[in-house]
């Protein structure tokens, strides 16, 4: 399956990291604003509707339309698995609903004294079968733009 990783250090705790992206906010806040991203519905673990924090088991259902062109894209993603310790936090999100065949995308978050680094993991698969298997590797050209557009807003939003 292909995989695309990206990391950024950030200046900032790790305790500041990691809080920002345990919100729905921080998701808008680092979604590149081309992508025309709408959180439609989060719902908690336990049927709560809009949890301040993402939660093992939260659902949440999003919608873009790139560059406000076409119809909009919907997905839903589940929280798979989440766990913090001193130093270190990860979480993992998994699409159950959209454009992909798979996409799990794992957050990990490192402290560096003051500093964090945050390394995004997605392992993918394109719908299609045999045609999507052989267009996979020119999905690194998008990703990597919107990455780094991430990582950049990441970093304005907490340094």
């Amino acid at each position: 399956m292909p995989t695309y990783e990206r990391s950024i250090r950030i200046d900032a705790p790790l305790e500041e990291v990691w809080d920002f992206h345990s919100r729905v906010s921080g998701l808008e806040a680092v979604t590149p604003p081309w992508l025309n991203l709408r959180a439609e519905a989060v719902m908690g673990p336990d049927g709560e509707r809009d949890p301040d924090i993402l939660e093992e088991d939260a659902e949440i259902s999003m919608s873009i339309r790139p560059f406000g062109v076409g119809p909009r894209v919907h997905w839903t993603s589940v929280i798979l698995e989440r766990d913090s310790r001193p130093g270190r936090a990860y979480f993992s999100d998994e699409m159950v609903h959209g454009p992909f065949a798979t996409w799990v995308h794992t957050h990990s978050f490192f402290a560096d004294g003051e500093q964090t680094v945050l390394r995004d993991k997605i392992e993918y698969a394109l719908p299609g079968g045999r045609l999507g298997e052989t267009v996979a590797p020119f999905s690194r050209v998008g990703f990597e733009g919107m990455f780094l557009d991430r990582h950049r807003r990441t970093r304005r939003a907490l340094e």
